[in-house]
């Protein structure tokens, strides 16, 4: 029997009480009587108790928490029957789906080690991960709409650390990574709450003038990238805290530093090389390089992982177009840290990006009152999936395009003209 090592005395227990509070306080912005439905791993119950304790004390009806455990993830692979990765728990998901129908609130805690099924079979993987995605689209529906208010933080879980940094001993690894996502969540201040605020205000400038701008592309050009993403007909841009269906103003990701909005999914073509490596389901791919035409990949190729992409890709008909695209300053924290995080909470906020698959009704003007077919008729994507992979550097330059074919300088080697 495997015993969970206690990190705390490495882990800042101040910083992580912020940290706690402002998931509930800036990340969820919890109403009184409103549930919550926390997912987390199971090394990080010292901060699903604190995040439950700053829970109740805003008000919450119940808090209810479910937890993933690698071992038993990989006693699956081990010892399951082939038939086993073709289910998932649907019968959880539906009742997620019925939660968040209900008005409850989401939470996740990421922290997985990102090389669990590394040397796991990729087909098994791609399967289990297709089922499981199927299972979760009712309750991922609610996510992906915006109906809630949602939030993931994240908790230096060993295995993940010993990842990131690999030449120190395990409880320097964990001390790191705590003490990096505390900088990058911005909660080794002395007012973090106060600090998001700012921040916050920051990102609604950048998403104003990109509103403001109306543009009907994106030219990104750089080493092994030559693309022109067209956005969705009236595509709207959305950056930091954001106003759910349910009226409640959250910032669903901690930490974040994008503005992002819904690509056409039928007007992307050229090139894109990946600028960093994509850690997805346990599995690291790396050196992604694709073409689109009309919209679609139709040639892709990666150094690791190739095959894990290809099953991705192969999810449903959406899952070869875009349904997000992001921009992100090549001076933002989390890219000056140096850190490669093999995590995409992190590493998409050191990069621009763009994400395979479903997109967010949320970035369509008047988008809440937008039904699926409006949504499909003005280019919005629709898949199983939502997967981020990172694209920006240093070395890439982009134009917005307007309307008549004039362009404007939006970025200069990865920072803002």
């Amino acid at each position: 029997m495997t015993i969970v090592p206690n990190f705390q005395t490495v882990v800042d227990p101040q910083k992580l009480e912020k940290l706690a509070e402002v998931a509930v306080k800036v990340g969820l912005r919890l109403e009184k009587g409103q549930d919550l439905v926390i997912t987390a791993p199971l090394a990080a119950l010292p901060l699903v108790r604190l995040i439950t304790k700053h829970a109740y004390k805003a008000g919450a009806g119940i808090v209810t928490t479910f937890y993933s455990d690698e071992e038993t993830t990989l006693a699956r692979y081990e010892y399951a029957p082939d038939a086993s990765f073709d289910r998932a728990s649907d019968w959880l998901y539906e009742g997620m789906a019925k939660a968040y129908g209900n008005g409850a609130a989401r939470l996740a805690i990421a922290g997985d080690n990102p090389m669990l099924l590394s040397s796991q079979d990729p087909a098994k993987v791609a399967r289990a991960n297709k089922a499981n995605s199927m299972a979760y689209k009712p309750a991922l529906e609610k996510i992906a709409n915006f109906d809630i208010n949602w939030n993931i933080v994240s908790y230096p879980n060993p295995s993940w650390a010993r990842q990131v940094f690999p030449d120190v001993p395990e409880d320097v690894a964990v001390g790191k990574l705590a003490e990096a996502i505390f900088a990058a969540s911005r909660v080794d201040v002395a007012d973090p709450i106060a600090a998001w605020a700012e921040h916050n205000a920051n990102l609604g400038k950048r998403s104003s003038w990109l509103n403001g701008e109306r543009f009907a592309a994106l030219h990104f050009t750089g080493p092994g990238t030559d693309l022109t993403v067209g956005l969705a007909d009236g595509h709207e841009w959305h950056g930091g805290a954001s106003t759910a269906k349910n009226g409640i103003t959250c910032n669903p990701n901690i930490p974040t530093e994008e503005v992002f909005t819904t690509p056409h999914a039928l007007r992307v073509e050229g090139h894109v090389s990946s600028t960093k490596p994509l850690s997805h389901q346990g599995t690291l791919i790396d050196n992604i390089q694709v073409t689109f035409e009309g919209g679609r990949i139709t040639q892709a190729k990666a150094t690791r992982g190739e095959e894990v992409l290809s099953k991705v890709l192969d999810t449903d008909e959406g899952a070869r177009r875009l349904g997000e695209v992001a921009l992100v300053p090549h001076s933002s924290p989390i890219s000056a840290s140096g850190i490669l995080f093999y995590n995409t909470l992190f590493d998409e906020n050191a990069s621009c990006h763009i994400a395979l698959g479903q997109c967010y009704s949320k970035c369509f003007l008047e988008g809440a009152s937008l039904t699926p077919d409006q949504i499909k008729a003005q280019g919005g994507n629709s898949s199983l999936i939502h997967i981020d992979w990172m694209i920006g550097s240093d070395k890439v330059d982009i134009d917005g395009i307007r309307a008549d074919g004039s362009r404007v300088p939006a970025m200069r080697k990865g920072e803002w003209a």
